[in-house]
């Protein structure tokens, strides 16, 4: 299990612990797996990848506003890596949203061709 913060008595508080973090995690890993296989539909695919993205900035905005409302100094500052899962996947949509772009663009070009 993932830590995402440290509270004020000392407890970790890991995804599991909050249904609605764990329902975001879970939902973003849904759309990210079928994306994955709307290879054919790159249009589709872009599309799901975007609404992933609206995930995980709904989640991350969540993450900030509940780690800047934690009551304690100390407990803000020992964030867990879990907190900055939501920005490693919205780079890496944003990545494979441009190489779907350039795998459109490629497959027009060759279309002109013929």
């Amino acid at each position: 299990m993932v830590s995402l913060w440290i509270d004020g008595e000392g407890n970790e508080v890991v995804a599991m612990d909050e249904s609605s973090y764990f329902g975001a995690f879970v939902a973003s890993a849904i759309v990210s797996f079928i994306a994955i296989f709307l290879y054919n539909n790159r249009k589709l695919q872009t599309v799901i990848n975007r609404l992933n993205i609206m995930i995980n900035l709904i989640l991350l905005g969540v993450f900030v506003y509940r780690a800047l409302t934690m009551s304690g100094a100390t407990a803000v500052a020992e964030k867990g890596i879990g907190m900055f899962i939501p920005i490693l996947s919205i780079v890496l949509l944003v990545l494979a949203n441009r190489a779907i772009r350039k795998d459109e663009q490629l497959v027009k070009s060759v279309d002109r061709l013929r």
